[in-house]
């Protein structure tokens, strides 16, 4: 099956998927059993670059409960020179206190060990409970054995290494044609639960041969977080742990420029395929059956965000979503719920709102329409459904994706610690 599966994400000229199960050029990746997870799974991944000149940037959670692994990468790394990324999943090592800050530094300089680098140079990020304490020995003695693992070939399964609750492992590797030269890209990524649009619950790690500057990186990497990760949503909660790394090595010999066609081709290809992992991170959402989009116009812009931030983490929209239900209603709640009464009309006035649904019209001006109720059922049978909110005013507005919710999101977090 193609990695680009949604009929959001159009993908670029010049880019193609790559079968050869190679990373780009100068990476190594390994994903193996340390025991952190019960049953022999995969649960520690290890990616490196072997080029001493790696550029890199990162992202990290917004919340106010960062993990250990995150607040060590976040204030006491290289970020921009980053040469590996360690991973663990079975254990959030969050809310662990000094315990887990020094748990997060042991693995830390393992991996670098394990990877010929400095310290500063790795990133270490860890998935799983929350307020456990980590398995430091069986992550150590992990280290100890992954490094003759390393290979070309592992990136497949770094991505096994890092799923949680994840229904199927999220990675790609794309080749992309660039006037300079061809470059590779790959990412490996997971996430299920826990997503919210202030930065989404997950862990994503991508690598390029192409050379970039640090600063470059850094903006690359901004500008599609912002379009991809922070537009999606499975259940509105925010992650103590989320940890995006950008690494470029450079060993392809073909360098991007900044503000050149270069820069704007392989920009258009890492956005294309971040938004993909974003919308399979959505569509995993934990017993999800169906995707989402809600496209909010007018307004003003701190209107139109709130508003889709709103019909996206509502749980009446997802349950409607889940079931395949024309309850439109759900939608106008949810906007309702986001703006001052009485928005775009006088004293009395009701909301001033259209809704349309699949390019079906179900409200103009606040109030129902006739429509047809057939197709608009059928419509919402769609593995993908498209909502369109449009407010008074005009020249604004914003996306979001998200997953639906089902008894099966339930049962998971209802049972996850036991």
């Amino acid at each position: 099956m193609s990695f680009f599966q949604s009929r959001w994400v159009d993908i670029p000229d010049g880019v193609t998927e790559a079968e050869d199960g190679l990373l780009p050029k100068g990476f190594r990746a390994a994903g193996i059993a340390c025991g952190v997870k019960p049953g022999g799974v995969p649960d520690l991944a290890l990616i490196v670059s072997d080029v001493p000149g790696t550029t890199s940037a990162a992202r990290f959670s917004r919340s106010g409960a960062l993990s250990a692994p995150a607040l060590l990468t976040r204030d006491d790394a290289k970020l921009w020179e980053l040469r590996a990324v360690v991973a663990n999943s079975g254990n959030a090592n969050a809310a662990t206190g000094a315990t887990g800050m020094n748990a997060a530094r042991a693995m830390r300089s393992a991996a670098a060990q394990a990877a010929g680098v400095d310290d500063h140079q790795v990133a270490v990020a860890s998935t799983g409970v929350i307020g456990v304490p980590l398995p430091l020995e069986r992550v150590m003695e992990g280290l100890a054995a992954i490094g003759p693992e390393l290979r070309a070939q592992g990136g497949a399964e770094a991505a096994e290494a890092i799923r949680t609750t994840d229904a199927f492992p999220k990675q790609v590797t794309l080749d992309v044609a660039l006037a300079a030269g061809t470059v590779r890209l790959s990412i490996q990524a997971k996430g299920a639960g826990m997503i919210s649009p202030n930065f989404a619950t997950l862990l994503v790690f991508i690598q390029t041969d192409a050379g970039l500057d640090a600063d470059e990186a850094d903006l690359l990497l901004s500008v599609v977080t912002k379009r991809s990760f922070d537009r999606i949503s499975v259940d509105g909660q925010l992650s103590t742990s989320d940890t995006i790394v950008l690494q470029a090595s450079g060993a392809s010999g073909v360098r991007i420029e900044p503000r050149t066609d270069d820069e704007r081709v392989f920009g258009e290809a890492l956005d294309a395929a971040l938004r993909q992992i974003a919308l399979l991170v959505a569509r995993d959402g934990e017993g999800a059956r169906r995707v989402g989009r809600v496209v909010v116009k007018g307004g003003d812009q701190h209107g139109v965000e709130r508003v889709a931030h709103a019909v996206a983490d509502s749980p009446l929209v997802k349950t409607a979503l889940y079931g395949g239900d024309p309850n439109w209603g759900r939608i106008i709640q949810a906007v309702g719920a986001a703006l001052p009464m009485g928005t775009g009309g006088g004293k009395h006035a009701p909301l001033q709102v259209d809704i349309s649904i699949e390019d079906i019209v179900v409200c103009v001006n606040g109030a129902f329409v006739d429509y047809d109720a057939e197709a608009l059922a059928a419509a919402v049978q769609r593995d993908e459904v498209e909502y369109e909110v449009v407010l008074p005013g005009d020249g604004h507005e914003a996306a979001r994706y998200f997953s639906d919710l089902g008894h099966e999101y339930v049962t998971i977090n209802a049972e996850y610690t036991t």
